[in-house]
């Protein structure tokens, strides 16, 4: 309790850790300026083009912004110690090692848990508040399931930066590699040819909030081959992995 006591108090006093989270709050600003957007070209579109008009979820359109931005406060929560020289202190204070990355891993990933839901949940009542009188909004019911899956995500990119953090101990590292499976990687598996692009997009991060839920992907960039069951596993394991090579390696290096 101590550890994580302490690993609290070296999130919450870093300015960093604010400017990350205003950011990813700041997605719901960001779905109200697509509201907006959104709502003007409808209000400035003939009658028969209003009819058919339609709009993807905000939600996760906005997703991304929470997801990188609390990866990289993942990766900043132990690359700065290693790039400042204060992780000789908390291995010196903690001399297992091991129970450091474990507090870290309680604290970044409880943030995410926290920021995931808020920027979700907010953003689809931004976007059923101000759309549905224009445009076809799920109903709260139908997209519960996906809004949940969805909003874990943000915990799960949290700890893989810090996993990814704690492997490389390089914050450039960490982060370009952060920003390849936020980005890039999906990018380049959605111009494979098949079956491969239906293969690889199915495990993608993106594709398994869906996927998890049973829902139809049919219209979507990722493949849907994963059951419920195989997407959930391989949710826990975008985090559980580097997580699990960071506490491998950290106890045998020298800092």
């Amino acid at each position: 309790m101590n550890v994580l006591a302490a690993e609290w108090v070296k999130i919450r006093s870093i300015r960093s850790s604010h400017f990350i989270l205003a950011i990813s709050l700041g997605a719901i600003l960001l779905a109200v300026a697509v509201a907006m957007s959104a709502i003007a070209m409808y209000d400035s579109a003939p009658a028969s083009m209003r009819a058919g008009a339609r709009i993807a979820e905000l939600e996760e359109v906005v997703l991304i912004v929470p997801q990188l931005a609390m990866g990289i406060m993942g990766v900043l929560a132990i690359t700065s110690e290693y790039a400042t020289g204060l992780i000789r202190t908390s291995f010196a204070l903690v001399p297992g090692r091991r129970p450091v990355l474990a507090a870290k891993s309680v604290v970044v990933g409880g943030l995410g848990l926290v920021v995931g839901p808020v920027v979700v949940f907010a953003t689809y009542a931004v976007s059923w508040w101000m759309l549905e009188s224009r445009y076809p909004v799920a109903g709260f019911a139908d997209r519960l399931p996906t809004l949940v899956t969805s909003s874990l995500t943000v915990a799960v990119y949290a700890l893989l930066g810090l996993g990814l953090g704690a492997v490389l101990r390089s914050a450039a590292g960490a982060i370009a590699i952060l920003v390849g499976l936020v980005y890039v990687i999906p990018m380049i598996v959605g111009n494979l040819p098949e079956p491969w692009s239906e293969r690889l997009g199915s495990v993608m991060l993106g594709a398994l909030p869906r996927e998890i839920t049973g829902e139809d992907l049919t219209s979507s960039v990722y493949g849907a081959l994963l059951s419920p069951f195989a997407a959930a596993v391989a949710l826990v394991l975008y985090a559980a992995v580097p997580l699990g090579a960071g506490l491998l390696l950290i106890r045998g290096r020298d800092v």
